[in-house]
């Protein structure tokens, strides 16, 4: 009877020490999870468990141990600035819908928007042509009256160096060109542009050639010749006179310099210009 009793003791023990072992593992592990439930994890524990899983545990390259980096946030685009040209264009349109509205409904405030508006953008131009002229005294490249001076004083003198240039070259025109003058005994312009060229050709020397394109006669170039189609084989208009024609006898071709009245100082500052300057070239 002893025998049995003593076996049965045994098996308690052997139970009780497996329940107890049983309770402590389920309270040590029940406090990770109550505290996992109960409120979420701090930082710091999410390192250390994220140390413990992958470093001391060393589960390899196979698991997931780098945790995900926070999506990066786009700064935002700046917003695209309008052009300059855009900008012009809306400050028009601006004005023109505040005078539009002023005129339609002439009250005081949207006159006074209209004038307010207004005299911004004068004020704008004014700033502009301050800056247009200062950026030209300062750069004598964009500076034109250089070349073409405006002023009283600068102006007689770019005149002066002008009139002596021109007159060197006319000094030596005879060598080589003649003038065609064509005229009519009927026309009136002819009268007053008959002495003229007279005078300019006497002055300089130059040959010249007068034409009557209706056979009549002319005090001043009693020695001339009647049209036999000379002004269609130059290529002028042959209804049209008084017309000068300066002849290149190197070349062999006409130059047309005008037609009608023309001054002495134009006929020579026309004949300077076609016969020394190139085309677009200020002189």
């Amino acid at each position: 009877m002893h025998a049995p009793a003593s076996k049965v003791a045994w098996r308690l023990l052997a139970a009780c020490a497996i329940a107890n072992s049983v309770f402590q593992f389920s309270a040590a592990t029940a406090q990770p999870v109550a505290s996992r439930t109960d409120a979420p994890p701090s930082a710091q524990s999410a390192e250390r468990q994220d140390s413990f899983y992958c470093e001391e545990r060393r589960l390899g390259y196979w698991f997931y141990c780098e945790r995900p980096k926070p999506p990066e946030q786009n700064s935002p685009s700046p917003a695209p600035t309008s052009s300059a040209t855009s900008q012009l264009d809306a400050i028009t349109a601006t004005l023109r819908e505040l005078k539009a509205k002023a005129i339609l409904e002439p009250t005081p405030a949207n006159v006074t928007a209209y004038i307010r508006f207004q005299r911004a953008q004068l004020d704008r131009a004014s700033l502009f042509s301050d800056v247009w002229q200062r950026a030209m005294w300062q750069d004598p490249e964009l500076d034109y009256t250089l070349q073409r001076p405006v002023s009283t004083l600068g102006k007689r003198q770019w005149q002066d160096s002008r009139s002596a240039e021109r007159n060197a070259a006319m000094a030596q025109l005879s060598e080589r060109y003649g003038l065609f003058y064509f005229f009519a005994q009927s026309c009136g312009a002819c009268e007053v542009m008959s002495p003229i060229v007279q005078s300019v050709a006497s002055t300089w020397h130059i040959a010249v050639r007068a034409i009557s394109t209706d056979g009549g006669p002319s005090r001043h170039f009693p020695n001339y010749t009647v049209e036999t189609n000379q002004r269609s084989r130059m290529g002028l208009e042959p209804k049209i006179t008084p017309a000068v024609v300066l002849w290149d006898a190197r070349t062999g071709r006409p130059i047309p310099i005008g037609y009608g009245v023309m001054s002495a100082d134009e006929l020579q500052d026309r004949i300077y210009l076609l016969t020394s300057k190139e085309a677009g070239r200020d002189y």
